[in-house]
């Protein structure tokens, strides 16, 4: 049975708002009549938010002065912020950031009042099962052999947030899948892949599967994690789960490239990564990608289910192949439209879009 709203979002800190699903939840929280501040990380392009009626102010998860600042008056909290990315020069910086940086959120939220965090949080921060076996939330983490920086920073950094879970201020969990859609700007890791495929660059596929999701269903599953979660409660923002072979194909005919023809186990890579990484750590020049990422991402099945948030919250994703039809669109052509600061999305003004206020019996006022 999905969960009443519990609380109703008016004020709302984001951050992470310029990225890739932080923007789009910034579309769906204004949709929503959601008056919306974002914090900007200095020198980040705000491409992503181009045309949207958004307070921003400058401020980095490493500065807590800032952060109070960036908070003040706000009711609630998504907190999307952090680094996404399979390799650094200085892998300090991804703990520093995802974990010592939402640290400093938590506690700025906590004593500004605020009723409810959102955390952003990630699939890599609970464990997976053998085979084909889908994954949910009561899942135990167990991939301490095969996890880079990230996929540890972000267990570290979910443990963390829910610490301040209590009486003072709610904090509910979401845990995205693996995105794809608009406004995967940099691109992401995932994004990384998609691109390749779109552009006909990649005429293998690995062996093994993941679970996809369209970065707007991930937006849309956060907004009802800060109206409808249980407190303490984490949810699994997914879609489908699909071979990678399934992925590939689906997504080229999308694109209207060539499919895929060769099958390649990520195994046989794993050695070339780690020469990568050596080279990387020399000259400071990014690797396509890491042993660990091979490691952990192919030749698996990375299935999660997502029969949690479907009862507790009425979420519910669009299909796989709408997913990919979005991810091909965006890498065809609207990424480079935003990049020179189109905007590709216009949205209507605030009092056009200000949803019709609940009916008093369906909200209980925080």
């Amino acid at each position: 049975m999905t969960n009443p709203i519990s609380h109703q979002p008016r004020l709302a800190l984001v951050t992470g708002a310029t990225g890739f699903i932080g923007s789009n939840l910034v579309r769906v929280l204004l949709e929503e009549g959601v008056t919306v501040r974002v914090l900007i990380e200095p020198g980040v392009g705000t491409q992503n938010l181009n045309g949207l009626d958004v307070e921003m102010v400058e401020g980095d998860l490493r500065d807590p002065p800032a952060l109070s600042r960036a908070v003040e008056g706000c009711d609630t909290v998504y907190h999307l912020g952090a680094i996404f990315d399979y390799w650094l020069p200085e892998p300090i910086e991804m703990f520093r950031v995802n974990v010592e940086g939402t640290v400093n959120m938590m506690r700025a939220a906590l004593d500004a009042g605020v009723k409810r965090v959102m955390h952003c949080s990630s699939v890599a921060s609970i464990g997976t099962l053998p085979g084909e076996e889908a994954a949910t939330e009561e899942t135990v983490f167990n991939n301490w052999e095969t996890s880079d920086d990230y996929v540890l920073s972000k267990y570290m950094a979910e443990n963390e947030a829910m610490r301040f879970n209590g009486a003072a201020m709610e904090v509910v969990a979401g845990l995205p899948c693996m995105p794809f859609g608009r406004n995967d700007i940099s691109p992401t890791p995932t994004g990384m892949l998609a691109m390749r495929y779109v552009d006909a660059q990649n005429p293998a596929v690995f062996t093994g599967g993941l679970n996809c999701v369209d970065v707007r269903d991930v937006a849309r599953g956060f907004h009802l994690c800060a109206t409808r979660g249980r407190p303490g409660e984490s949810y699994i923002m997914g879609g489908h789960n699909v071979t990678y072979r399934e992925m590939a194909d689906v997504l080229c005919a999308a694109a209207g490239t060539k499919v895929p023809r060769y099958t390649m186990h990520p195994g046989k890579l794993a050695w070339l990564g780690r020469v990568n990484e050596w080279f990387a750590a020399l000259t400071g020049i990014k690797p396509y990608f890491s042993r660990k990422s091979m490691t952990f991402l192919g030749g698996r099945y990375l299935y999660f289910d997502i029969a949690k948030a479907r009862t507790e919250l009425g979420y519910e994703p669009v299909s796989f192949e709408q997913t990919m039809e979005e991810c091909a669109r965006w890498f065809s052509n609207e990424r480079q439209r935003v990049l020179a600061g189109e905007v590709v999305y216009p949205m209507a003004s605030r009092s056009e879009r200000v949803a019709e206020p609940a009916p008093a019996t369906s909200v209980h006022a925080e």
